[in-house]
């Protein structure tokens, strides 16, 4: 009876530490993309997607004509356009990017200082009787952690949307960023992928 009773308890050692390895993996990957992610980041051109080239194939795909033409391969041919266009521009065409973290408010600086505040805590946005006739006045993202990446959801002023994807790769050096941008005026989304290096 003592030996089958020590078997047991092996058994069920063994079994909690296989559990704790697990929970333990599990955490210490989720704190990967909120503790590493923070930093200053620089465009990998090689590794991203054309802009450019994204857009326009989402205009031919909602049937429209792009406006580049053969010849044409001016760098960032289609950024600019009205003021409630620039979230889309800064994610799309921007080269550096600086992100800091202090739970649950996340910063995202662009070029030119252009500042984009969010945060992870599920807060709801403040609207006014303005905002649904005019429009929305200002561009709103919300995020959330899903295990190993950081999953950003934006309303830009326009009344389109956007959702980003960040993760992690090339052990932390790297940033991935999978976007689905979706202008109001766009019969389809642009879809992009871009990778920035780590700088610091």
């Amino acid at each position: 009876m003592c030996r089958l009773v020590k078997v047991y308890s092996a058994y069920a050692v063994a079994a909690w530490l296989l559990l704790e390895g697990f929970s333990t993996a599990g955490f210490t990957q989720e704190s990967s993309i909120r503790v590493n992610f923070v930093g200053h980041w620089l465009i990998n051109d090689d590794l991203s997607d054309d802009t450019d080239d994204q857009v326009e194939e989402a205009i031919e795909a909602a049937g429209g004509e792009g406006g580049r033409g053969f010849f044409n391969r001016q760098e960032d041919f289609y950024r600019g356009g009205p003021p409630e266009h620039e979230l889309y521009d800064r994610l799309s065409y921007d080269d550096v990017l600086t992100i800091e973290y202090s739970d649950p408010e996340i910063r995202f600086t662009y070029e030119d200082n252009y500042l984009r505040v969010f945060h992870t805590d599920g807060r709801r946005r403040r609207s006014t009787a303005n905002d649904f006739y005019e429009g929305g006045g200002t561009d709103w993202s919300e995020g959330s952690f899903e295990e190993d990446t950081l999953v950003v959801e934006s309303r830009p002023r326009d009344g389109g949307y956007t959702i980003e994807t960040y993760s992690l790769v090339e052990g932390g050096d790297r940033l991935r960023i999978e976007m689905i941008i979706q202008p109001l005026s766009f019969g389809e989304p642009i879809e992009l992928v871009r990778y920035f290096d780590r700088t610091q």
